[in-house]
């Protein structure tokens, strides 16, 4: 059993037990212990929720008028001033202050190629690296132009520094002014060892994000990441795409000077000839890499030079923000969390389609927080804490609103229950399930077990945990800062054609239109799946704001000692 909450008593008492080393896919796993509070909490029927809301606002959100929903756009506009009008119809207050607008001040920094250079030299060899084609690259820092001059290399594994799996791959060696090379997800991947990391389950240390984000810390000059497809779960083109091109970040007061000078990734084939110009065997080496005593390698003689030329421009965009608050305590919230951005229009020929509409990807789950909103706030009783109801920009520019509203919450995020998270759940006939992005990782999924085990549905794993999908969503910018978040989506386990349908229908879409002009609304969608997970979020929260239950994240999970450190400053 896993009773694994902290329940502040009326007397102000704390009650807590500890987590366990696994995650259980069982609907019914928050036992009778807390089985009381929640039933207490109120069942609610299946239909509190409305679809007829859900169905609506997504029309209207993918709708071509809204031309995509691009950050900094009129149509991104538009899509900010429609779900500001529609908050303030369905009785939200405003989530900012006396607005429902958080402005989110960016900076779109664009590399410009054909004024920057990457050279590698030292040991005999000097070579001016092909842009895309052996290493694409960029800047975070805010200014017109970086260099890196004579910057040692050094491969530093998988450049992760965790200590609740005892790793430290920077140990005993100054990065400082050097330019660390090194490898996609984490070790767990390599080795397929349940006792090493997560296994084959990408933890955020897997994530290039992070690995950036240490190197920053470790006073690193440059970092490279070696491109590997089967861990990175997607191949160079992507690399090669996405990381080219115009950039978007959140403008912050220092510019980002913080952050390294150069980041970026460089393609395996020329890894292997990277290692070899050095004396080293990239094989033994990456093998190497996945044992925890593995030490930091100087990269022989090799150095780089690099000069990063930029083109700048400013832009603001804003978060849609609104909540129902509470009655007993309105300083404590629940969050529900959506991003309504989509990638706007490309210019085709006239009679051809450029708007990319974004229905499934993610005008659903906006709609659905809005009408989990509408059902808070039509609710007989009031909620006793408060309920905010936070649509994102920019998730598609490298969640960038949701990062924005981290770092400048509403509330205090040591007073942020936690959040549930919608994105692109694909509308479907009913499912004996709800898939639970990141199964395992923290003490919600028991409120969303006890739920589900009551309408008879099971909690299901993503297929690819591997793939790192629960740190590629806004939730991940709340769970960075400690704050327990769900990442639901639609169960894959079909009554009419079991599994096997599911999967289809999931694969036809991401394969299909994800990402493409035609992501359009259908009235014809079937939406049992949808209104099954949305009824379970709307449940889960609800319970939450009528009890007062503190959950955490599980027993060594990555962010845990962020959240008991929250805690404690109570």
């Amino acid at each position: 059993m896993r009773l694994v909450f902290c329940l502040l008593l009326a007397a102000g008492l704390a009650a807590c037990t500890d987590a366990p080393e696994e995650a259980s896919n069982s609907a019914d796993s928050a036992g009778p212990a807390i089985g009381p509070l929640l039933e207490n909490a109120q069942i609610l029927p299946a239909n509190a929720v409305s679809i007829g809301t859900i169905k609506a606002i997504t029309q209207e959100l993918a709708d071509d008028r809204y031309e995509g929903r691009a950050p900094a756009t009129p149509g991104g506009d538009l899509s900010e001033a429609y779900l500001a009008s529609m908050m303030k119809e369905m009785g939200f207050a405003p989530g900012n202050g006396d607005s429902y607008l958080q402005s989110v001040p960016m900076v779109s920094i664009a590399l410009e190629p054909e004024r920057s250079s990457v050279k590698l030299s030292g040991g005999g060899v000097g070579h001016m690296l092909k842009y895309r084609d052996e290493i694409v690259y960029h800047t975070r820092r805010v200014v017109p132009s970086v260099r890196l001059e004579a910057s040692e290399l050094v491969f530093v594994g998988y450049g992760i520094v965790a200590p609740e799996y005892g790793w430290d791959d920077y140990a005993g060696v100054d990065v400082t002014g050097k330019t660390v090379v090194m490898l996609v997800n984490d070790p767990g991947f390599a080795t397929k060892d349940p006792d090493v990391f997560k296994g084959k389950a990408m933890t955020y240390y897997g994530r290039w994000t992070y690995k950036y984000e240490e190197a920053s810390r470790q006073g690193a000059a440059g970092a490279l990441i070696i491109h590997q497809s089967a861990p990175a779960s997607y191949g160079w083109s992507v690399v090669e795409t996405g990381w080219s091109g115009p950039q978007l970040d959140l403008k912050r007061e220092d510019g980002n000077a913080s952050r390294v000078a150069m980041e970026g990734w460089v393609s395996e084939d020329f890894a292997k000839e990277l290692f070899a110009a050095g004396g080293l065997d990239f094989g033994a080496l990456t093998a190497a890499a996945a044992a925890p005593n593995f030490k930091a390698v100087d990269m022989g003689e090799l150095q780089i030079d690099a000069v990063l030329t930029n083109q700048l421009d400013y832009v603001t965009a804003s978060n849609v923000i609104g909540i129902i608050k509470g009655s007993r305590a309105p300083d404590e919230a629940i969050l529900y969390t959506a991003h309504f951005d989509h990638l706007g229009k490309t210019d085709v020929a006239e009679g051809e389609d450029g708007i990319f509409n974004g229905a499934v990807d993610n005008a659903v789950g906006t709609a659905a927080i809005m009408a989990i909103g509408e059902a808070f706030a039509k609710a007989p009783t009031p909620p006793e804490r408060s309920v905010i109801i936070a649509a994102f920009t920019a998730e598609e520019s490298g969640l960038l609103g949701s990062a924005y509203f981290a770092e400048h919450p509403p509330v205090p995020l040591s007073k942020m229950i936690g959040g549930i998270n919608l994105d692109a759940i694909l509308p479907t006939t009913k499912a004996r399930d709800v898939t639970v992005t990141g199964l395992g990782a923290s003490e919600l999924e028991e409120v969303l077990g006890f739920y589900a085990g009551k309408a008879g549905v099971t909690l299901s794993a993503e297929a690819t945990p591997e793939a790192g999908l629960f740190y590629r969503s806004d939730h991940i910018s709340l769970s960075k800062v400690g704050v327990p978040m769900l990442y639901l989506d639609e169960g894959l386990d079909l009554v009419d054609g079991g599994i096997e349908a599911g999967k289809a229908l999931s694969d036809a879409y991401y394969s299909g239109p994800y990402h493409q002009v035609t992501d359009k609304y259908d009235p014809a969608w079937p939406m049992e799946n949808l209104e099954q997970v949305t009824a379970l979020a709307y449940q889960t929260g609800n319970a939450l704001v009528r009890t007062s239950l503190w959950p955490n994240w599980f027993a060594g999970n990555e962010f845990k000692g962020l959240r008991d450190a929250m805690r404690a400053q109570q």
